[in-house]
């Protein structure tokens, strides 16, 4: 079960623009086999398998959407209050028993369904309603004001949802209003796309596990819990493989070993070209790299492949470099494998609130806060670090800025494309 055709992505050679590498993910990356039936309450986060088509209206009947008095509006007084009957009264799922007469009014609460003319039918009944606050009841009788528009505080039967029609369309990641559509057609099950089976390494001799020891020289692995819980926003199923050393045949069966039960395999680091980089070369050694040098700040060395049939990707050692890489690039690779029809996070205009200079032809991301300026709109505040591993600057911010190819000089003032962190986490 390949989940990148065997063509995709070129190797080697100047460094690969960012549209180019995300246009073959969406060319190429082939959804993971498999869709599971599972109850609603289970759902969110999920990807939907199948278009949900309703069998029914929404709402099923004309109903009122106050509390209030129904009446025919050709028995009102156009130029002055009008005073009927009560002659019944209609509460949501208890109609009225027979046809409304006309000359009558009839007190109805909001969601009971409309009364029924004298041919059976709603459209002929009555057709208006008035707020209970706007009349006065007078013992059996309830004076009306004029200036009511005909038809008003009225809705009618598939306002909100036609039967037969799509109503979420497969590919959808279902999120609460998506569950509460289905819900509202009476479905109490789903068909999703079973979730995305990741195996999460890091990789290097310094990198030390939080609650040990990390001894001259060595740091504690940030890079694997991070990318862990980007992973679990996404609602995928991770596995935690840990962190290997800096050996060639180590990483390899390692690697090997992993892909036979998951669908994808992710590490951090090793993928430069350093001669202790071994990540690289294990995977083009059981598979194949489609990709490792991307025009972008930060995370250039970053790298997509196959280990065997299982999609991997490769992601940079520095912390920061590593989770805005997965953001851009590891974020759309999972969902696309998982099924999703969106795999891209919402980029949002705001004003530059710093100058900035960078290199062309490159795509970089700066980390920036929101404030507002005095008219009240956002403004992106840069951060003062720039460092790939400051992670601080993360934990600082409220999402990236994104500053494409073909800017060289950014003016204070400018207007920005915003990525926000809520965007590309999951949650």
């Amino acid at each position: 079960m390949a989940q990148l055709k065997d063509d995709c992505f070129a190797f080697g050679g100047d460094l690969m623009p960012l549209a180019d590498a995300l246009a073959q993910l969406r060319d190429r990356v082939q959804v993971v086999a498999g869709t599971e039936t599972v109850p609603l309450r289970q759902c969110f986060g999920r990807v939907l398998a199948e278009d949900v088509v309703a069998d029914v209206a929404v709402p099923p009947h004309d109903n009122s959407a106050v509390d209030g008095f129904a009446v025919y509006f050709d028995d009102l007084d156009l130029a002055d209050d009008t005073r009927l009957p009560v002659a019944g009264r209609i509460a949501a799922g208890h109609p009225l028993d027979g046809p409304a007469e006309r000359g009558q009014a009839y007190q109805i609460f909001t969601g009971a369904p409309m009364p029924v003319g004298g041919d059976g039918f709603q459209a002929s009944g009555p057709d208006t309603i008035f707020m209970e606050e706007d009349c006065t009841l007078d013992g059996n009788e309830v004076i009306l004001p004029a200036g009511l528009k005909k038809g008003s505080n009225r809705r009618f039967a598939a306002e909100d949802v036609r039967a037969g029609s799509v109503i979420i369309a497969a590919g959808k990641r279902l999120r609460a209003q998506e569950i509460g559509l289905a819900a509202s057609i009476g479905r109490s099950q789903l068909t999703v796309f079973k979730r995305l089976r990741v195996a999460v390494f890091s990789t290097g001799d310094e990198v030390r596990d939080p609650g040990g020891e990390a001894s001259d020289g060595s740091i504690f692995d940030a890079n694997r819990y991070a990318i862990m819980a980007l992973l679990d926003g996404l609602g995928t199923e991770v596995t935690d493989l840990g962190i290997l050393e800096d050996d060639a045949r180590t990483i390899a069966k390692a690697l090997d070993q992993a892909r036979a039960d998951h669908d994808l395999l992710v590490t951090s680091g090793g993928v430069s070209a350093g001669e202790e980089d071994h990540v690289r070369d294990a995977v083009a050694g059981l598979g194949q790299i489609h990709f490792w040098r991307l025009a972008i700040k930060p995370g250039r060395p970053i790298a997509l492949g196959q280990v065997g049939d299982t999609a991997f990707l490769g992601l940079p050692g520095n912390p920061v470099a590593a989770m805005v890489t997965f953001m851009i690039i590891g974020r759309p690779l999972v969902l696309l494998l998982s099924g999703a029809a969106e795999p891209d996070g919402l980029r949002y205009p705001v004003e530059a609130g710093f100058d900035y200079k960078k290199k062309k032809g490159r795509r970089e991301w700066a980390r920036v806060r929101l404030e507002t300026n005095g008219k009240g709109s956002p403004v992106a505040m840069k951060h003062h670090s720039s460092g790939a591993g400051i992670l601080t600057s993360m934990v600082d911010s409220d999402g990236l800025v994104e500053l494409r190819e073909d800017t060289e000089i950014l003016e204070k003032g400018a207007t920005v494309d915003f990525l926000p962190f809520t965007e590309v986490t999951g949650k």
